[in-house]
């Protein structure tokens, strides 16, 4: 498959004396290449519980093709994903998505990136419409970026479909994740540095919402907000940790807002399964006790402004930068207020997606 160049929407800013930079971007303590690359087979997602998780192939026609993550809702009619992945929040939407949906039943040693033509254990199904969160903005941050996505036909029978989670505080929860997004061949050390479309999983824990009482509201959205106009109350974040109290960032942020180090913002992650999310996991799940509590949203730095924090400095999904995610009670509305196949109203063709290169996580059709 021809591919374009990796395009991404990238914003940054400064405000109230605090500068940020953030990117709508599954990187492991270690490499999470191919076996035969060197990579960690602790982040390989071959369980049966992942065949729900698919890729996603999105044509926006002259402006390229690109990737993102999903999963298959319990009704196993839709996917649910990211709204970035199918919308600048201006109503524009691409001219096709497709789900890859992956079965490695069967050995496949050089593990095929499941974007390439004939590769094995890969089955597609052709999205027939498009729905995402009326209240999304299009802006990097925002806790409604959620997209619903109509499957033309039956997802396989292999697929298995998730039931949503709806805690309404995902505070210190632990979690796994999963994704086809871009990879690295010496994990959080130097970040993201391997294409898509090889699925990798892992875990790490919602460490605090940019909402929380601690912050005092500084990170709210609305005229004069910290990261935009967008509501990001809900939007919920956790650190890349590396073991070491170097480069907790959760812990640096918190030391910079004069909130004490207690084990809400301070620890040291999972350990050897402790992943960061990266470019092409966007739409994908965060997993709670196997239900889908959250989707990727957008990665985020402050550089050397927050210490400990970010290990070299710069967006690449490396040691000390944050996630964010949109939860789903917050959304959960809109998710079932989808209609259904026989009242689809929506339909995908005809509407052509504009400004592109918004968003961090919706990655270019890159599968090296």
């Amino acid at each position: 498959m021809a591919s374009t160049a990796a395009q991404a929407a990238t914003s940054s800013g400064s405000s109230k004396g605090l500068s940020w930079t953030a990117s709508n971007n599954i990187v492991g303590q270690l490499s999470t290449a191919t076996i035969a690359g060197g990579g960690n087979p602790i982040n390989f997602g071959l369980a049966a519980k992942y065949r729900g998780t698919v890729g996603l192939l999105i044509d926006q026609g002259a402006a390229g093709r690109f990737v993102c993550s999903g999963s298959l809702s319990a009704d196993r009619r839709s996917i649910i994903s990211a709204a970035h992945c199918v919308t600048d929040g201006h109503g524009a939407k691409p001219v096709s998505v497709t789900a890859y949906f992956y079965n490695p039943v069967t050995a496949d040693p050089g593990e095929t990136p499941i974007y390439t033509a004939g590769a094995p254990n890969v089955t597609t199904v052709a999205i027939s419409a498009v729905h995402f969160n009326p209240l999304y903005t299009g802006e990097v941050i925002d806790d409604h970026d959620v997209s619903v996505l109509t499957l033309a036909g039956p997802a396989p029978s292999f697929a298995t479909g998730y039931e949503l989670y709806t805690g309404t505080d995902l505070t210190g929860r632990d979690y796994n994740v999963a994704g086809y997004g871009r990879r690295s061949n010496a994990g959080g050390s130097v970040g993201v540095n391997l294409g898509t479309g090889r699925l990798r999983q892992g875990d790490n824990r919602f460490d605090f919402a940019f909402g929380d009482s601690d912050f005092g509201g500084f990170f709210d959205g609305g005229p004069t907000g910290f990261f935009g106009k967008a509501e990001t109350t809900y939007t919920y974040i956790s650190d890349f940790d590396d073991g070491t109290t170097a480069h907790d960032a959760s812990c640096g942020l918190a030391g910079a807002f004069g909130i004490a180090p207690t084990g809400k913002y301070c620890n040291t992650g999972r350990g050897a399964t402790e992943v960061s999310t990266a470019g092409g996991d966007s739409g994908g799940p965060q997993f709670i006790d196997g239900k889908l509590a959250s989707i990727t949203s957008f990665g985020l730095t402050f550089g050397n402004q927050v210490q400990p924090g970010d290990i070299d400095n710069i967006l690449n999904d490396s040691f000390g930068e944050l996630n964010g995610f949109a939860p789903i009670f917050h959304n959960l509305d809109f998710i079932n207020g989808v209609p259904e196949p026989a009242s689809w109203m929506m339909m995908i063709a005809g509407f052509g997606l504009v400004g592109a290169a918004v968003r961090r996580r919706r990655e270019g059709a890159v599968v090296a």
